[in-house]
């Protein structure tokens, strides 16, 4: 099969669909995230809209740099108590979204859209619960000194994959819709698209 165009920069997303065998290239759409979101606020649209909207945007921007191909859009987001979350700047904001986290429980929302010149063909978006247990702040510390910079590139500030399994008391829904993309979806679609063999 020819790669999937990844609108992303994400190492995560792209290891899930290399480990699942989808060929990718990952193309960044470079769009100004903060700007989206505030107009999806201002407008009242849901966190799954939100998700998806953003999603969509990506892949349309790259899309029109690869023309025929498929470009596959995602986006997760956060959202606990009817707060939205953004990836911490560093990490005194890393732990200042623990410290609110912990004891909590949170959803992340995880979308996906694939475009092809510049249309939108198909999309899906998926969601998780997960209930963070109320760790003290030498925990939390001793985690981030542990983690290091690279959760800062996570909404929550964890990879549930890794060490950040040890934040957690509970955890409903896809493994890989928390990971950032909802893969079985995406891969169905692959299949049905002839892409993947079914």
């Amino acid at each position: 099969m020819s790669a999937l165009i990844l609108a992303s920069a994400s190492r995560a997303r792209a290891a899930m669909l290399e480990r699942a065998g989808v060929p990718v290239i990952c193309d960044p759409a470079g769009i100004d995230e903060d700007a989206v979101k505030h107009q999806c606020r201002a407008a009242g649209a849901t966190v799954e809209a939100t998700a998806d909207i953003l999603a969509e945007r990506k892949a349309h921007a790259v899309s029109l740099r690869h023309p025929g191909a498929l470009v596959l859009g995602a986006d997760q987001m956060l959202e606990c108590e009817g707060v939205c979350f953004d990836k911490p700047e560093d990490r005194a904001r890393a732990a200042a979204h623990l410290a609110v986290l912990r004891g909590r429980t949170h959803r992340l929302v995880s979308a996906a859209v694939v475009v092809r010149d510049g249309v939108r063909l198909w999309e899906t978006v998926d969601s998780a619960t997960l209930a963070m247990r109320p760790f003290g702040d030498d925990f939390l510390d001793h985690y981030l000194d542990t983690a290091g910079d690279d959760v800062l590139h996570s909404v929550g500030v964890y990879h549930l994959e890794g060490l950040g399994a040890q934040l957690f008391e509970r955890v409903e829904g896809d493994f890989f819709t928390v990971l950032g993309l909802p893969l079985l979806p995406v891969l169905g679609f692959l299949r049905d698209q002839g892409i993947l063999r079914a």
